[in-house]
């Protein structure tokens, strides 16, 4: 087994779907708060949604964007693409949201059984999120992730999000463990892969849909299931 003893996964989109998780969500908000009633379709709504939210979680990222101001603003501003002025229908959906979709559980393929062979290998395993605090831990526990993970850091509780150094030290030093001991797996090359570099871990990218282009001393895997055999090939 390689000498790193301590793994630290990045959650949503490297071991949660979010995609999947979110599109579930919202589906079932559409359908109860009648939007089909306002916008003609679901999957109009569920696109415009997904790439005004994304365009927040990066001002979020960088510090621009407050969290109370992320949930509401997605859907304001939705629905405002929408032509629907709502604020009050824009709180009922944030809330909605925040509510339903930590309570699904979809996972990427293999996720249970490579953590269990993991486990078997006597790693020690952590999770390290930008997520929001309150619902990442209703998302480990209904998907059953959670007895899996010793130290689990969100960002927010450090006080600053990935890729800054200081979230990754914070969760070294929870875990009683240094970046020689720590690989950092995670589906975002900026966020997870170069952010635990400069702290000196080594890192693994998640790339499922092979988004990236392979680069010289990146280690990438494409599904979980390779994982355990990376780890033990990286430390021969």
């Amino acid at each position: 087994m390689s000498s790193k003893k301590h793994l630290f996964f990045d959650l949503d989109r490297t071991l949660w779907d979010f995609e999947k998780n979110s599109k579930k969500a919202l589906q079932i908000l559409f359908k109860d708060l009648k939007l089909d009633d306002k916008i003609e379709h679901f999957n109009h709504f569920h696109h415009t949604y997904t790439r005004i939210n994304a365009e927040l979680w990066k001002l979020y990222g960088k510090g621009k964007l407050k969290k109370e101001e992320l949930r509401d603003a997605r859907f304001i501003e939705t629905l405002k693409y929408h032509e629907i002025h709502d604020t009050e229908l824009a709180t009922t959906l944030s809330n909605g949201y925040i509510e339903i979709s930590p309570k699904q559980t979809n996972l990427f393929p293999d996720t249970l059984e490579t953590l269990e062979e993991l486990k078997r290998m006597k790693y020690n395993m952590h999770i390290i999120t930008n997520g929001f605090e309150e619902v990442q831990y209703i998302k480990l526990e209904h998907s059953k992730l959670a007895p899996f993970f010793d130290v689990i850091v969100c960002s927010e509780a450090v006080g600053f999000n990935k890729p800054d150094p200081r979230v990754f030290q914070y969760a070294m030093q929870k875990a009683q463990t240094n970046s020689t001991e720590s690989f950092m797996i995670g589906d975002d090359r900026e966020v997870d892969i170069f952010g635990a570099m400069q702290v000196g871990m080594q890192a693994i990218l998640f790339d499922p849909e092979n988004q990236y282009s392979k680069t010289k001393g990146e280690p990438k895997i494409e599904n979980l299931s390779e994982l355990p055999l990376l780890l033990t090939m990286i430390g021969k």
